[in-house]
């Protein structure tokens, strides 16, 4: 539908508004509206401490009243996902991602702001010992596995690409990164029952399958850490004979992807997840791996809010 055009995206989460409780906006509000100070003087002095019970912001999923995390918990107490396996993927995240900055990969990927110049919540550090120390952030029995080290931190951040025809891109003699093959969406019921991150695990193997691929044809895999839980429900889903089966309605299952191709430059949990800027961050970065490599095929899958799941494929342009 066009030739070429930015697309990007800007969240700030440490921004988020402090609602004030109904009882305390509707007395302000008529203290506003009240005609004479006598008017005004009485609603004032009818104010409660009560009436100062402020809503914090959080990210809780309207239909359930459940966070992100707490429907992760579900997930992975389904799937039997170890929290040994949850800080193993964290660290490597880390790790990766630390390795990307040492080695120039985010020079010209991430510009300078406020002083800014790398991504706040890497932890070049952080061992095994140091996750296994954090308490659970979302269930708080003996039972939680869900830590703020294996969970994506809330933070701000902005990102873009620029997209562009096979004639545009001539037409202005750029130098193309990559190539934006497919893409393809999902949801799941995740109010009955569905697991409320799990949409991706429908979504890519539609987009295989429009595709003539397997999901083992691929030379590298960003797949959106909101959770090192939730990417773990997601791949032992594809490995799952049952789940295919039942969920998918495949025959055979997807199989396991080598893990060593996996966010090599770092995932969401190291990096950070400003919600409305972690796709084109994740396509950028995909499309910079593919350049330099010279050659390959990318597959990015993200979770999203309200029970969805965006996937697509890049190549080496």
């Amino acid at each position: 539908m066009i030739e070429f055009g930015i697309a990007g995206g800007v969240d700030t989460n440490s921004d988020l508004p402090i609602t004030l409780a109904r009882s305390l906006v509707k007395k302000l509000l008529g203290m506003h509206s009240a005609k004479t100070l006598v008017d005004k003087t009485k609603i004032f002095f009818s104010i409660r401490p009560a009436d100062f019970k402020f809503k914090t912001p959080s990210v809780k999923e309207p239909r359930t009243g459940l966070s992100m995390g707490e429907h992760c918990e579900k997930m992975v107490k389904e799937w039997n996902i170890s929290r040994q396996a949850q800080d193993e993927l964290a660290l490597k995240s880390h790790q990766n991602g630390s390795n990307a900055y040492s080695d120039g990969f985010y020079n010209d990927l991430v510009f300078e702001f406020c002083g800014l110049k790398k991504d706040a919540f890497l932890r070049a550090d952080t061992t095994l010992e140091k996750l296994a120390k954090l308490k659970s952030a979302f269930d708080f029995s003996s039972q939680g596995t869900l830590t703020a080290g294996n969970s994506t931190p809330l933070t701000d951040g902005s990102a873009a690409v620029l997209l562009a025809s096979e004639e545009e891109i001539k037409r202005k003699n750029w130098t193309p990164l990559a190539r934006f093959v497919d893409a393809q969406v999902a949801g799941v019921d995740y109010v009955h029952g569905d697991g409320l991150l799990m949409a991706p695990t429908i979504a890519v193997p539609k987009l295989l399958d429009r595709n003539g691929l397997k999901l083992q044809d691929f030379d590298f895999y960003e797949i959106h850490e909101a959770f090192e839980g939730q990417l773990l429900c997601t791949l032992r889903a594809w490995e799952s004979a049952n789940y295919c089966r039942n969920v998918l309605k495949r025959e055979n299952a997807l199989g396991a992807i080598d893990k060593t191709k996996l966010n090599i430059k770092g995932g969401s949990v190291a990096i950070g997840h400003p919600f409305a800027a972690t796709g084109a961050r994740i396509v950028a970065t995909l499309a910079k791996i593919l350049h330099q490599n010279g050659r390959g095929r990318g597959l990015i899958s993200i979770c999203t809010a309200g029970g969805m799941g965006v996937t697509a494929i890049l190549e080496a342009a």
